[in-house]
């Protein structure tokens, strides 16, 4: 085995240049005596709202929190299905569940990875409530074809915008189309924190206010319950962190869009490559490519000293936690779960890696094609 020179992923190395502010406040915060829900808690909510646009932020504890606290504000009826997409990450058919509700699953659009408009009037029943948007890899979803879709229905559209800080659709930034949008800030994250966080973003004055009570056990006023909330808050301390790299968002995700502009162009065409449109401003928390040897090429990647992930090995339909909860055949999932692989595309990688990493794949094409 190959020892790793260019690794999928590392956090440390990517805060790295961060590290001298994160310790500045970090001793602040130390010094405050003030760790739960403090000033900049406050400062952050405000900060990234305006960001992106919107009237209200609400800190909580992690992307999938998030997800949770959003549903659970709506008050949807017990029966309620919301429709996700059948290839996303897990976490956002867990939120379904947790709140008593059922996913209903709508295939993706094979070129995009983002749900299927087409697919989701289709799958629209009288217990159909929401549509969970999900902009998967970094990139926003059809947006204006997905509103249409929920105004002639009356059904509300809620963001999951885990991985696409910053991301745009037509000029619009991907939380700030549907009723409730929501973040993680995953260390790994375009975003990241030091930690587990998340956010909820909205528009809408009373949601955020009870959002704000559900996070932090359903108080509005401390030790009086006007909803049975939970116990959900963004960290003092991750707050101050994100504070420092909000700073830095648009020139981290610029940076990214570069290494991504070099396997667009390097990559040989026998790798699926990434749709680019210019309505959609992809920021590329996973630069993902499909093949159907997706399994040889992550080896020989190894091989040379490359690292790589799946995102994801299984589709959510297979898991076995969810066995006689989701029914039914997703075969563009499937596909999708079965030939992606992510390739480096970090903060800490530079130009050079990521022409190697194309040089080697294109040597595999060669090989595998006898050129």
């Amino acid at each position: 085995m190959s020892e790793i020179k260019i690794e999928y992923e590392n956090s440390g190395k990517a805060n790295q240049r961060f590290f001298e502010e994160y310790k500045r406040v970090f001793e602040e915060v130390l010094k405050s005596g003030r760790y739960i829900l403090g000033e900049n808690v406050e400062r952050f909510e405000e900060e990234f709202a305006r960001y992106l646009g919107v009237k209200y932020c609400i800190g909580v504890a992690s992307g999938t929190d998030a997800l949770i606290l959003a549903i659970e504000s709506l008050d949807l009826p017990k029966d309620s299905e919301i429709i996700v997409p059948s290839n996303t990450f897990i976490a956002t058919i867990l939120a379904v569940i947790r709140c008593g509700y059922k996913p209903r699953l709508v295939e993706p659009d094979i070129k995009t990875y983002n749900i299927d408009p087409e697919k989701i009037e289709e799958n629209i029943t009288k217990k159909t409530k929401a549509i969970v948007a999900v902009h998967l890899y970094g990139k926003c979803c059809d947006m204006d074809r997905i509103l249409a879709i929920a105004r002639k229905y009356n059904l509300y559209v809620i963001e999951d915008a885990a991985q696409a800080h910053g991301a745009s659709y037509k000029g619009k930034k991907a939380g700030t189309f549907g009723i409730l949008g929501c973040f993680s800030f995953y260390p790994t994250k375009n975003l990241g924190a030091l930690g587990d966080g998340g956010a909820i973003v909205t528009n809408d004055e009373n949601l955020a206010e009870k959002i704000k009570a559900l996070r932090n056990y359903g108080w509005k006023e401390r030790y009086y319950n006007d909803y049975i909330g939970f116990n959900s808050r963004l960290d003092e301390i991750q707050a101050a962190f994100l504070r420092v790299k909000l700073k830095y968002i648009d020139e981290l995700n610029s940076y990214k869009r570069k290494l991504a502009k070099i396997y667009l162009e390097n990559l040989s065409d026998e790798f699926i490559k990434p749709v680019v449109h210019p309505d959609y401003y992809d920021v590329y928390h996973i630069f993902n490519v499909r093949h159907k040897k997706r399994d040889e090429i992550r080896k020989f990647l190894l091989e040379n000293g490359i690292g790589t992930a799946i995102h994801y090995p299984i589709p959510p339909h297979k898991q076995k936690a969810l066995k006689g909860i989701i029914n039914g055949e997703f075969p563009i999932s499937e596909e999708i779960h079965n030939t992606t692989i992510s390739l480096p595309i970090s903060f800490f990688h530079s130009e050079k890696d990521i022409l190697k990493v194309c040089e080697v794949m294109n040597l595999w094409a060669r090989k595998n094609n006898g050129a």
